[in-house]
C-alpha cells in the first residue's frame, strides 16, 4: 500500500429538500386546506476515526464528497425524509486544515501571491471519534406553513437551505511512542526491522527509507510502538528534502531515538545538524525525551566506538549508547532504557487528560 500523508478533498453537505404545494381533497370536504409538509434535511458531512487505516491514499483517488439532499415534502402534512450523512473515514491521527488563501498584494515578480497560515480545524488522535464537520441544510416549508386569516390557500414554499461546502486539506501525523530520528543512512530501517516484524527497505545508500515505517516492539512482556522516518539533512525544519513533513510525523512521538552513524565522516558535526533541525521546526521536539544511539558498531572495534561516544559526551551528549542494529549488539540495553522513559510519558499523558475533564471529549462543530 502507498503511504500519503497529505490530500485536498472537496466536502459539500446536503441541500434541505424543497416544502411541499399540497391542498387537503377528501369527499365532502370542498374547502380542505393546504396540507403540504415540510422537505427533508439535507444530510451532514462527518469525519469518523478508524482503526486499521495508516495512509491518506483512498484521497488521491477519491477527492469529491457530497452528502445526499432531503427529499421533498408531501401532501397530508408530510414530512420529507432527511438526507443520509456521508461518512469520511480517516485513519488516527488526522488533522483537518483549512485551505490557505492567497493574500492580496502580496504578489512577487513572477505573480505568486503568499499565502494565509493553515488552521486546524479538527484533530483526531483516537479511534471512534466522530465530528459533524458539514450540517446539511433544513428542509423548505410547505405550503400549510404559510396559511393565515387572510391567505387561506397559500401556493408559496420553501426551496429548502442549501447546504455548506469548502475544500480542506488533510494532513496525517503517525501515533507512535518513540520516534527514530537521524541522518540518512545511519541505519534507522535495519534497527526497526531487527525490533519489530516491519519490513523495511534496506540499501548501503542514503535516503533508502522514503516514506514513515511504524513496527510494534515487544520487549519483556511490553509493547510500545516505534515510528522510523527518512534521514534528515540540513535544512530539513524548512522544506529542504521535504524534511518539514517528515518531522511532522514524530511530533505526537513520546521519546526520540536518534541514531548517528558511527563510520560517518563526523559523527558529531550529523548529531549537531540533527539537534538544530529538531529545534528550528519547533513543535516542543527538542524538549522531548531523547536517547541517542551510536550504530554499526560490528564495524568498528569497542575501543574506536567508546572514543566516539566520548566525544558525544563532551559535545554534550549525556549519555551515549554504542550498538550494533545489524548483529544486535547493545540492543537490549537500549530497549531497557526506552522502556521506563515510554511508560513515564504514558503515565503524564493521561494525568493531562484526566484533568482536562470531559470538555475535549464533546464532539465538534463549525456551526
Amino acid at each position: 500500500m502507498h503511504f500519503l500523508d497529505q490530500a485536498k478533498i472537496y466536502i459539500k453537505s446536503g441541500w434541505g429538500g424543497p416544502g411541499a404545494v399540497s391542498f387537503r381533497r377528501e369527499k365532502y370536504v370542498e374547502y380542505g386546506g393546504p396540507d403540504g409538509g415540510y422537505g427533508g434535511k439535507g444530510g451532514d458531512i462527518i469525519f469518523e476515526c478508524v482503526a486499521g487505516l495508516n495512509t491518506l491514499i483512498d484521497f488521491r483517488y477519491s477527492q469529491h464528497f457530497k452528502a445526499q439532499r432531503g427529499m421533498p415534502g408531501m401532501g397530508k402534512n408530510r414530512y420529507g425524509a432527511g438526507g443520509e450523512d456521508l461518512i469520511v473515514k480517516v485513519p488516527v491521527g488526522t488533522q483537518i486544515l483549512s485551505d490557505p488563501q492567497p493574500v492580496e498584494g502580496t504578489e512577487d515578480e513572477d505573480g505568486i501571491p503568499d499565502f494565509e497560515d493553515q488552521e486546524i480545524l479538527a484533530d483526531f488522535t483516537e479511534p471512534g471519534q466522530r465530528m459533524v464537520f458539514l450540517r446539511g441544510g433544513d428542509g423548505g416549508r410547505g405550503n400549510m406553513s404559510y396559511k393565515t386569516s387572510t391567505n387561506r390557500a397559500p401556493r408559496q414554499h420553501g426551496t429548502g437551505w442549501p447546504g455548506q461546502e469548502m475544500w480542506v486539506w488533510l494532513r496525517l501525523k503517525l501515533l507512535a511512542d518513540v520516534g527514530l530520528v537521524g541522518m540518512p543512512n545511519a541505519g534507522k530501517s535495519t534497527l526497526i526491522n531487527k525490533v519489530t516484524n516491519t519490513k523495511a527497505k534496506v540499501g548501503a545508500y542514503a535516503f533508502t527509507t522514503t516514506k514513515p515505517q511504524l513496527g510494534v516492539v515487544l520487549h519483556k512482556q511490553r509493547e510500545f510502538v516505534l515510528a522510523d522516518i527518512p534521514g534528515l539533512i540540513a535544512g530539513a525544519a524548512d522544506g529542504v528534502g521535504i524534511g518539514d513533513r517528515f518531522l511532522g510525523h514524530i511530533e505526537r512521538c513520546r521519546v526520540l531515538l536518534h541514531l548517528i552513524d558511527a563510520t560517518g565522516d563526523d559523527p558529531v558535526e550529523a548529531w549537531r545538524i540533527v539537534q538544530d533541525e529538531l529545534t528550528a521546526y519547533g513543535g516542543g521536539l527538542d524538549e522531548k525525551p531523547q536517547i541517542v544511539a551510536l550504530n554499526k558498531g560490528d564495524l568498528l572495534g569497542a575501543e574506536l566506538m567508546e572514543d566516539i561516544a566520548a566525544q558525544l559526551r563532551d559535545a554534550g551528549v549525556e549519555d551515549v549508547f554504542t550498538i550494533s542494529a545489524g548483529t544486535g549488539e547493545g540492543m537490549e540495553a537500549l530497549l531497557d532504557a526506552i522502556l521506563p522513559i515510554v511508560g513515564d510519558a504514558k503515565t503524564a499523558a493521561q494525568a493531562d487528560a484526566a484533568n482536562e475533564g470531559d470538555e475535549d471529549a464533546k464532539p465538534w462543530s463549525p456551526l
